[in-house]
């Protein structure tokens, strides 16, 4: 596996969108779909990396640990009127210290598409592929 595999992507689910993370470990995973679920607001690329955010939750298992991390992003965005467009994940265990670099919404400049809600339980999966990538995933409520 090279390094070129890790990406994000979105998958289609009724009313809602599907965010996917896959990663050579769970943590790229998670950081990778923290891209994806940033993509359904705003364009990453238009995100400057100016300030950082730092982000802890647990969990007792990745899957529920997942959807925490995605909900805490969306905590800090909506407290701080911010969009995030890097992130860094340390897993121990079911532990997650994270942090987001992102910068104030320009609305003009970052165009947000639609609200986020919040991450789900729907379709949610975090596991090691057989390939060998981890996917993170879950559908986002907008």
């Amino acid at each position: 596996m090279t390094p070129g595999v890790e990406r994000w992507e979105h998958f289609q689910h009724v009313a809602d969108v599907g965010v996917r993370g896959l990663g050579l470990t769970v943590e790229s995973a998670f950081v990778q779909a923290a891209l994806a679920m940033t993509a359904v607001l705003a364009e990453p690329a238009l995100i400057r990396p100016e300030k950082k955010v730092v982000v802890s939750c647990a969990a007792p298992d990745l899957e529920l640990l997942f959807v925490d991390w995605l909900n805490a992003l969306l905590y800090e965005m909506a407290v701080r009127k911010m969009l995030f467009s890097r992130f860094a994940v340390t897993l121990a265990g079911t532990t997650l210290e994270g942090e987001a670099w992102g910068e104030a919404v320009d609305v003009g400049r970052h165009a947000p598409a639609v609200e986020i809600k919040g991450a789900t339980y729907t379709a949610l999966r975090v596991a090691r592929l057989p390939e060998g990538l981890w996917l993170a995933q879950c559908v986002v409520d907008v």
